[in-house]
């Protein structure tokens, strides 16, 4: 049995305790949470701070975890996907070596579950091995209309190889054809598939969707992609596949850096069960811009945060995205932002059972932060993992 106690324990079950008091059995499973003075045993670890649940990544691609301090910064979404798909000469071993590191610095960093993109199943040992839950996201990629079941059916091999959670997903709007959106809801009809899809990462995709030109012609056209069966839409890429996403599924939309306004409001009108993902620290990497916050907070929407992968950030860490939120967006507390970084993932990627808040028979992991300033996060704050 371990007890600890900090300046305040926020639960997110309940109101913060201040000089509350965590008692977990010796595997972290929590017994019990008090604010009862009279516990007053030496044994107790007390610590300046506030602890916290751990926290939940919703979106990383641990198979990139190679490609760190090897992208250039701020040259743009194409130019990254390009400098991504030219980055292929790492050998299995490198890949596995750099992904084992990156699994080691999540859980040092107090993540205790991943919502992880996956290409192949060559993070699928690591994964089962993890003291991180994962859940895997089987991404598809697929602009014609002619190979959607062949990319559907490659996508349900890949999956086989995961004994851990699982899903098919497609990869963003620019690399999909309605066809392939139309045999994932086919596929949706029969099974649990929670879906993560890349959206509005760059301007260029939603000028592509309403004009059927710009910086994607040349790039479609360097890769060899037949267009010719797409047409201009007139709106932004994701009014345009909203109405083609499954309605029973949890379908989380990644980054929303160019996400405007009326996008917000448009995919309101549907009975989707839609979760926001927030990378900031990947989208001032790649774009040098960040999302709109004020735009989703008063959605019915949940918001998660994702730190994306080591190619498009120097670590993956969620309390440095935290910071880069809180100190870009006024009007959150510290209160709402760890509802972001904790229960509202965890509930996203289907583990609140276990996950999200400090609540007596879970076992969600326990993170101290310290130097908040008047309640918030400051440029000092730091994570530690307690259990």
């Amino acid at each position: 049995m371990r007890k600890f106690s900090a300046d305040y324990v926020y639960t997110l079950s309940g109101a913060p305790i201040a000089n509350g008091i965590v008692v977990t059995d010796d595997l972290g499973k929590i017994l019990a949470v008090t604010d009862d003075k009279a516990l007053l045993d030496p044994n107790i670890e007390r610590h300046k701070g506030v602890i916290v649940p751990g926290f939940i990544n919703t979106h990383c691609h641990l198979e990139l975890s190679h490609l760190q301090n090897k992208i250039e910064k701020g040259t743009g979404l194409i130019s990254f996907v390009k400098q991504v798909i030219g980055e292929r000469d790492a050998t299995d071993h490198q890949v596995l070596e750099a992904m084992k590191n990156a699994d080691k610095a999540m859980l040092k960093n107090g993540i205790v579950a991943v919502g992880d993109v996956s290409n192949l199943a060559i993070s699928a040992d690591i994964k089962s091995s993890s003291n991180i839950k994962y859940h895997t996201f089987i991404e598809m990629l697929g602009f014609d209309p002619a190979k959607a079941t062949e990319v559907l059916n490659q996508a349900i091999q890949t999956q086989e190889k995961f004994s851990t959670p699982s899903s098919i997903t497609p990869h963003a709007p620019y690399s999909l054809s309605k066809e392939l959106l139309k045999q994932l809801i086919k596929y949706c009809n029969n099974a649990l598939n929670t879906i993560s899809i890349h959206n509005q990462e760059s301007e260029d995709e939603n000028f592509y969707y309403r004009y059927k030109g710009g910086a994607f012609t040349q790039f479609f056209k360097d890769l060899n992609i037949d267009t010719s069966g797409f047409k201009a839409q007139s709106k932004n890429s994701l009014q345009t596949i909203t109405p083609f996403l499954p309605p029973q599924q949890n379908i989380l939309l990644v980054h929303n850096t160019y996400s405007s306004l009326k996008d917000v409001y448009f995919i309101k009108r549907f009975n989707l069960k839609f979760h926001w993902c927030f990378c900031p620290n990947a989208n001032l990497f790649i774009e040098n811009k960040l999302p709109t916050f004020e735009f989703f907070k008063n959605t019915p929407f949940p918001i998660t945060i994702g730190t994306d992968s080591l190619a498009s950030n120097d670590s993956l860490c969620i309390l440095s995205e935290m910071k880069v939120i809180q100190k870009n967006y006024e009007g959150i507390s510290f209160d709402e932002l760890l509802k972001w970084a904790t229960i509202n993932g965890a509930k996203f990627l289907g583990y609140d059972d276990d996950l999200g808040t400090i609540s007596a028979g879970k076992t969600p992991g326990l993170n101290l932060i310290t130097n908040l300033k008047n309640g918030k996060l400051s440029e000092k704050s730091a994570v530690s993992k307690l259990i």
